[in-house]
């Protein structure tokens, strides 16, 4: 895995992506009182903090993501700067070329496209010379997170396969998982 990263920003028309900040904390919690963005995507130390500290909880790490070798980008309104999603290229180059990516979008910007293109445009930086130069980035989600699926696949990731009982809730109810990954030299989303 490569340390230190050098932060980014990327302009959509209507969004950026850019690192979080400690004043992201509110839009945060906000959308941590989402029960799909708790149950996919928060984690299992989040879950079990105390409601009042979730937000910290998951914020916290993110902040100094990028000097640890994680490309967390916060999806914000291009007017506000308030968040409204994730994107995350994760475990960088920890096998030769490689990311993992997740994602997820609070629920007042969901309906748009919004993730699948914030997750497109970071991928196609992670990709170019000019940004961490990947190949392959990977993703999973469970069977039952369809809307996720939805994502993937409109950010041009392939479906590989089904990895079964791959990913446990905190309640310990576990879920086969899709596998998709997109390659650079894959056709870019849209096409």
């Amino acid at each position: 895995m490569v340390k230190g990263l050098q932060p980014h920003r990327i302009e959509l028309d209507d969004a950026v992506l850019r690192p979080f900040v400690a004043s992201d904390e509110e839009a945060v919690a906000e959308a941590l009182q989402d029960p799909a963005v708790l149950r996919w995507t928060a984690g299992t130390a989040v879950i079990r903090t105390p409601a009042s500290q979730r937000a910290w909880r998951w914020l916290e790490p993110r902040l100094d993501s990028w000097s640890r070798g994680n490309a967390v980008f916060a999806v914000a309104d291009r007017s506000s700067d308030r968040v409204l999603g994730s994107v995350t290229l994760r475990d960088v180059h920890r096998v030769p070329d490689q990311a993992v990516a997740a994602y997820w979008i609070s629920p007042a910007a969901r309906g748009r496209g919004l993730a699948a293109r914030a997750l497109d445009a970071a991928v196609s930086w992670a990709f170019a010379p000019a940004g961490l130069g990947l190949h392959r980035i990977s993703l999973d989600h469970a069977l039952v997170n369809e809307g996720s699926c939805r994502v993937a696949v409109r950010a041009g990731f392939q479906l590989e396969g089904i990895m079964r009982d791959y990913y446990v809730e905190v309640s310990g109810e576990r879920h086969n998982s899709h596998l998709h990954a997109r390659l650079a030299t894959d056709q870019p989303a849209g096409s």
